[in-house]
């Protein structure tokens, strides 16, 4: 399997991604969306959630699709970045149609950055207005790093970010994600150089130094966050997606396999105070030729694209004034 041309969850066609960001807030906000709604569910593994109308992807729920996904910093108040989206859906004519009236359906979920070093004296909710900024801005190139929903993220060691990475399946269909990393765990071994992520790196993506030669790896976890800084500022979000065929129930197993991604990408992963989430979104522009075999690679693949990712996050952030850890590659030139 090789990445896509793009190494991004925009190999997948119909699918575009915004960013908009506040360096001042040290926040912001991405949105995926798609030319058409497609099928999607959530996987939810750590214990700090913060999400707006998941309950809706659940399998038995009637909604069958959603028009686009929010990932955005700003905990509580970030989930309005998910109206925003909702304005500029709505101002577009699209939604899902009830007699005259027209809902767009947006979930989404959120970071804690709210003491990340950024000015949040606001007066007004600022996320909103990042929502529909974001929306405006959705294209089949987008920045990673310290961008969008990444802009103020942090991880156990460095600071965080947003990430892509692609795969294209041996049936010809592709996965790709998109994650905004800010866990209490870390992404990098103790040495502070080697990704956990690098027995998965592909073509040097993100810095190519390989895995960590140490023994021994799980003796020392403390984390620079988790012992100067604070204890609730977490959670890895994440979206998985592919060009396959999939129901609601497929779409949360391939979610769920992608879990598995962020457990070889960050240590710890999916700790109480984090909120650690995927969904599963798919464009249904691939039949399946083999429904078991496809799914399990396209659940593979998926968890395989996350790990990368999440160090391509990492590995892309850059410095900000006021920051509160360094980046990778102030250690790492």
């Amino acid at each position: 399997m090789n990445p896509g041309p793009k190494n991004s969850i925009t190999d997948i066609a119909g699918l575009k991604v915004g960013n908009a960001q506040n360096d001042t807030l040290k926040s912001g906000t991405t949105v995926l969306v798609g030319e058409v709604p497609f099928t999607a569910s959530v996987a939810v593994m750590g214990g700090a959630p913060g999400t707006r109308e998941t309950d809706l992807l659940a399998p038995d729920k009637s909604v069958a699709q959603v028009d686009a996904l929010v990932l955005s910093g700003g905990s509580a108040y970030g989930l309005d970045a998910c109206s925003g989206v909702v304005d500029g859906l709505r101002a577009q004519g699209r939604g899902y149609k009830v007699a005259d009236a027209i809902i767009p359906l947006v979930p989404g979920a959120i970071l804690f950055d709210l003491i990340n070093g950024g000015e949040k004296n606001w007066d007004t909710n600022p996320y909103r207005q990042l929502g529909r900024d974001a929306f405006e801005a959705a294209s089949e190139q987008f920045e990673i790093g310290t961008a969008g929903a990444g802009t103020g993220a942090l991880t156990g060691m460095y600071k965080g970010g947003l990430g892509t990475a692609s795969l294209v399946l041996p049936n010809g269909a592709t996965v790709a994600a998109l994650v905004a990393a800010n866990p209490i765990g870390s992404a990098t071994t103790p040495s502070d150089t080697h990704f956990w992520a690098a027995p998965f790196e592909i073509d040097g993506e993100f810095g190519g130094k390989g895995p960590d030669p140490s023994s021994g790896l799980g003796r020392d976890l403390t984390s620079r966050k988790m012992t100067a800084l604070y204890e609730r500022a977490n959670t890895t979000i994440a979206i998985v997606a592919t060009d396959l065929t999939l129901d609601k129930a497929q779409c949360l197993r391939f979610a769920t396999a992608a879990h598995d991604g962020i457990g070889r990408a960050i240590v710890p992963a999916h700790c109480p105070a984090d909120g650690d989430l995927v969904f599963g979104a798919a464009t249904g522009a691939h039949p399946m030729d083999s429904p078991a075999r496809d799914l399990l690679m396209a659940g593979h693949g998926a968890a395989l694209c996350l790990s990368r990712a999440i160090a391509r996050a990492v590995y892309a952030a850059i410095p900000a004034e006021g920051d509160l850890l360094p980046c990778w590659s102030d250690h790492n030139a």
